[in-house]
């Protein structure tokens, strides 16, 4: 089942488009939202919170109209933005008490739940505090509890570990991972840090230039639709890399004499390596599966 559907949407800033043409399904569970700067990645999320009108195309949310409904939207989802959000003057529970009345909630739940989710963010004791004293890792751990006071279905989270130290991200990581897979909570992660992503999600989308250019999941992306290897030869050798291309098979990259390659699948690799180094006069010294990271995955579908 789908969270959000977006068919052939295009999205302009002034005369400049941002988006165009965009199709895609955004699944339950824990998604990750990939791409490289200007990607496409924020205004997709502005577009599905009904923050930006599409010049052309439609999609849905929740079963929601983003172009027309994006006040009910925003009422059932939750959004922890990459920059602070806090407003000055007022102290944790107060603040994130209003962002639950911002939904509808009344305020007496409101204050309820705004205890409740800063003890399970692991601010209970700085609940008091006004957030402007507040350090990095505190201020991005309130922005996840205001996004989770109203108990949204769908929650996005942008560059949550930004500007945190590698303690500050490891809690900020279990925090999404118990969100999405201990609470049943539907997330969507956009982050430029592949190991985020790989850590927390389930399923990735990644974007280049306002379209898909790779969906699934991250097993099946790792396991990718060829086999790969990593192929020991005695030295560089051209030759071995155009006839590698000419059965079919792809050269991913170099490194010195040793080669990543990738063969279809219905090729036995043992024998096509083999062959290609006797008919190019190349030394194999050894090969290996290749152990492809979500990384290489990203490089090779926005390459």
């Amino acid at each position: 089942m789908s969270l959000a559907s977006i068919q052939n949407l295009t999205v302009r800033y002034g005369r400049r488009t941002a988006v165009s043409g965009l199709t895609v399904e955004i699944p339950e569970g824990c998604v990750g939202l990939l791409g490289p700067n200007g990607a496409g990645k924020t205004t997709l999320l502005k577009t599905l919170l009904g923050f930006l009108k599409p010049a052309a195309g439609s999609g849905t949310v929740l079963g929601l109209d983003v172009g027309r409904q994006g006040l009910e939207i925003r009422r059932r989802i939750g959004l922890m933005p990459e920059h602070d959000c806090h407003i000055p003057g007022m102290n944790a529970v107060s603040f994130v008490a209003y962002a639950g009345e911002l939904t509808g909630m009344p305020p007496e739940q409101a204050l309820r739940r705004a205890h409740e989710v800063l003890e399970y963010c692991g601010l209970g004791e700085a609940r008091y505090r006004d957030v402007e004293g507040y350090s990095t890792g505190m201020r991005q751990r309130i922005k996840l509890a205001q996004a989770l006071v109203h108990g949204p279905e769908l929650i996005f989270l942008d560059e949550p570990t930004n500007g945190l130290d590698p303690e500050g991200r490891d809690q900020m990581l279990k925090l999404v991972r118990d969100v999405s897979h201990g609470k049943g909570v539907n997330v969507v992660v956009s982050s430029h840090l592949l190991p985020d992503i790989e850590r927390t999600c389930d399923e990735v989308i990644v974007l280049k230039l306002g379209q898909v250019v790779a969906q699934g999941s991250i097993a099946e992306l790792k396991g990718g639709e060829s086999s790969q290897l990593d192929v020991d030869l005695r030295e560089r050798s051209d030759a071995f890399a155009a006839r590698l291309e000419a059965i079919g098979g792809k050269l991913v990259r170099w490194n010195g004499p040793a080669c990543r390659v990738a063969l279809p699948l219905d090729v036995a690799p043992a024998g096509a390596l083999f062959r290609i180094a006797g008919e190019t006069g190349a030394q194999i010294r050894g090969f290996r599966p290749a152990q492809r990271s979500l990384e290489d995955v990203f490089m090779e579908a926005i390459s």
